[in-house]
């Protein structure tokens, strides 16, 4: 058992590792005195910034400065009563940290001075929870989702032909080990969340934090998973079959027969992998894809989902074999359910050639086309179940009537989206919707000389193609009645962070991390974002007069519209 918690440590150990805060600067605050009799006279705070980054003074107090720093260790000096906080972000070439507030309180000042320091930074940590504390947020929703899809995709997988016949061949080849054959058969179910979390492990280590969040608009990588995606439809819906080599599986089943203990059971787990791929591949590619574009720990967290659902019918069927008989057999309601899932990945491979079409300005996956498509699949779902319902049992028709009536509802549910409906059940995945009754810029410093030219306030909503979230905002919240009616207030600056146009020659970003000789127009966005206002994340507000003064603390995702409006100052 030792060497078994030893295993799952070393599995485990770079997940936690992958997990830990980066702290690439480090402030301290020295006290300097006037007299020898050591009254505080000024205080100099200094920033050590770790190689490889560089730090943006986002402001000092009230004062906006908006300036990168590269120089460590970098220092600033206040008078003893004007300390005050400091708002900053870091970055690399690959990744920028929320905005953090650090606050020096000098220890010699009176206790009135000492609230009043209080007060002030405690303002600046409420600033610095509406950036990094609501993001935080959204983060870990992010990866509760991406483990609940995980657990729905392991659920899928079980019932398809690959997986459902090899539970009680497994489950009772471990129960007539007289070597505890249960507690092999629950170390069996355990082996298979160790391999798939270590896939999720591996997938975030090949790429890494940066290229994991280039994978949501890159417009190669978005084609090839859309091909891939469909190629595996295809498969299912039975015109050939993927699999690997046969050789792979005997060679491994052997070696475990071979071998004793722990290792050999990792072994039959890694068998049931390699045996299992033709269906749970399209599965685990889907997922992995939809993980990669949200977070550095989502590949490794939706595999967990994952790998727990795959593994649950193995463990509870040899804590209770005699539910082994009482498990439907294989049949050809299995051919039925690869069908469904074929249909329901053409639908999902849609997401990723709509991403690289609107990222790149294509045009040829418009917002009705992708609707209809899918009005297609769920509507096919319906007729294929309905073609030979006359030729099964009383139970299984029932579970087809299941299936076919929602499969309907939500086509019909879909047609209003033809002509312009906001459709929210799909606002995830489809194209952005066109808000009528609102005037948009779509370049900064146009939609700033307009507010300057009319004297009124900016709302400036940086998004994304690929973003989840933003698509959500915009269907609950920017299509609201209500916030579309505060909105004709403002000047709307809608600006899209993955646009991979190549931006005007005089919109080029001047700074020393942007020497390319092709800089997009997502690379101005986003620059726009992080010297600005401090923020890598999407969707994100700012509020700002027509000087470019902040109005109120940035806003950032939420599908509460009563709570957006209450953010709104006009």
């Amino acid at each position: 058992m030792k060497r078994i918690l030893l295993f799952i440590a070393i599995i485990c150990l770079p997940l936690m590792a992958s997990a830990q805060i980066v702290e690439a600067v480090k402030w301290s605050g020295e006290e300097i005195p006037a007299t020898a009799a050591g009254a505080v006279d000024s205080v100099r705070l200094k920033a050590t910034i770790q190689e490889g980054w560089h730090m943006t003074l986002i402001s000092v107090g009230d004062e906006e400065i908006g300036e990168e720093i590269y120089d460590s260790p970098f220092t600033l000096t206040f008078a003893a009563n004007e300390v005050v906080p400091i708002r900053y972000n870091s970055c690399n070439d690959q990744m920028c940290t929320a905005p953090e507030i650090y606050s020096y309180e000098v220890e010699s000042r009176t206790s009135k001075d000492k609230s009043s320091l209080s007060g002030e930074a405690g303002l600046s940590s409420f600033s610095a929870s509406g950036l990094s504390g609501e993001a935080g947020q959204t983060a870990q929703r992010s990866l509760w989702v991406i483990f609940v899809l995980g657990l729905l995709g392991g659920l899928l997988a079980i019932f398809t032909p690959c997986v459902w016949p090899i539970i009680p061949m497994t489950v009772s080849f471990f129960l007539k080990r007289t070597d505890k054959g249960l507690q092999n058969a629950i170390l069996y179910g355990l082996s298979i969340i160790i391999l798939y979390v270590g896939l999720g492990l591996l997938v975030t280590i090949a790429f890494g934090a940066s290229a994991l969040n280039d994978l949501s608009t890159n417009a190669v990588v978005n084609i090839v998973f859309f091909l891939i995606l469909v190629v595996f439809a295809l498969s299912f819906f039975g015109l050939f079959e993927i699999t690997l080599p046969d050789s792979w599986s005997t060679a491994l089943d052997s070696k475990a027969r071979s071998t004793g203990g722990f290792l050999s059971i990792l072994l039959m787990a890694f068998t049931l992998v390699i045996v299992s791929f033709s269906c749970t591949g399209p599965i685990i590619g889907t997922l992995l894809v939809e993980a990669a574009g949200r977070s550095l720990l989502a590949p490794a967290i939706g595999m967990l989902g994952f790998a727990i659902a795959l593994a649950l019918p193995f463990s509870l069927f040899a804590l209770f074999p005699q539910w082994l008989k009482q498990a439907p057999k294989s049949g050809d309601w299995m051919t039925s359910f690869k069908v469904v899932l074929a249909f329901l990945e053409l639908a999902l491979s849609l997401k990723f050639l709509s991403v690289a079409d609107m990222a790149y300005g294509w045009g040829i996956l418009p917002r009705w086309l992708f609707i209809a498509i899918w009005i297609a699949c769920f509507l096919g779902i319906a007729v294929y179940l309905l073609w030979n319902i006359r030729n099964v049992n009383l139970t299984r028709k029932i579970i087809r009537v299941l299936v076919i009536v929602p499969s309907v509802a939500f086509a019909c549910y879909l047609v209003p989206g033809l002509w312009g409906a906001p459709v929210k059940a799909i606002s995830a995945f489809a194209p952005p919707m066109e808000i009528e009754g609102r005037e948009v810029f779509n370049d900064y410093e146009e939609g700033m000389a307009y507010a300057r030219q009319t004297g009124r306030p900016v709302i400036i909503d940086f998004t994304g193609y690929g973003c989840v979230n933003c698509r959500k905002m915009e269907a609950y919240v920017l299509d609201n009645e209500s916030v579309k009616a505060r909105l004709k207030n403002y000047v709307f600056i809608e600006l899209f962070v993955d646009d991979k146009r190549s931006a005007a020659p005089d919109r080029a970003i001047n700074s020393a991390d942007s020497r390319e000789s092709r800089v997009s127009i997502g690379d101005v966005n986003s620059r726009i974002q992080r010297e600005k206002f401090g923020s890598n994340a999407q969707p994100f507000f700012v509020q700002l007069d027509a000087q470019g003064n902040m109005l109120a603390e940035p806003m950032a995702f939420t599908t509460n519209p009563e709570e957006f409006i209450r953010w709104l100052k006009y």
